[in-house]
C-alpha cells in the first residue's frame, strides 16, 4: 500500500462531503488487501444524530461490498482543518470492531499534517464482544 496513494483518494471522497451546517469536510478511503478502494466522506443532517462520519461511511462500504476486517489493508482519514481529524468517540468504537487492532489509521490534512496510527492505540480499553459473552 502506497501512503501517497491511499491519501489522495481520501482527499478525493472529501469532495463529496455534505457538510451545510459544520462547513468541515472530511474524507475517508480504505483499500482492500486486493487493491479496491472505498470511499467515503461525512453526510450531515439536521438532527445531527443522522449524521454519518467519513471513515464510518467508507468502511461500512466496504462491509456492504462483502469484504470483512481482514481483507482491509488501511484506511485514510483527511480534512481541511488546523488539526488531524481523528475518529469521533463513535468512529472508533465501530472501527474497534471492524478493522483490526493493528491496521494502518492515516490521518491528514490538507496543510501536510500527518500520523500514522490503529485503532489500538486510538481506542485502549476496548468495549468489544467479548464484554457481552
Amino acid at each position: 500500500m502506497e501512503q501517497k496513494i491511499l491519501l489522495e483518494h481520501a482527499f478525493k471522497a472529501m469532495e463529496n462531503a455534505y457538510a451545510p451546517y459544520s462547513h468541515f469536510r472530511v474524507g475517508a478511503c480504505v483499500v482492500m488487501k486486493d487493491g479496491t478502494y472505498f470511499y467515503g466522506a461525512n453526510i450531515e443532517n439536521a438532527s445531527f444524530g443522522g449524521t454519518n462520519c467519513g471513515e464510518r461511511s467508507a468502511v461500512f462500504a466496504a462491509y456492504s461490498n462483502g469484504y470483512r476486517k481482514d481483507d482491509i489493508e488501511a484506511l485514510a482519514i483527511v480534512s481541511e482543518g488546523h488539526r488531524l481529524a481523528a475518529p469521533c468517540g463513535i468512529c472508533r468504537q465501530v472501527l474497534s470492531e471492524l478493522l483490526n487492532q493493528k491496521t494502518p489509521i492515516l490521518l491528514a490534512t490538507k496543510s501536510g499534517l500527518f500520523k500514522e496510527t490503529n485503532i489500538e492505540e486510538l481506542l485502549p480499553m476496548q468495549f468489544n464482544g467479548d464484554d457481552l459473552a
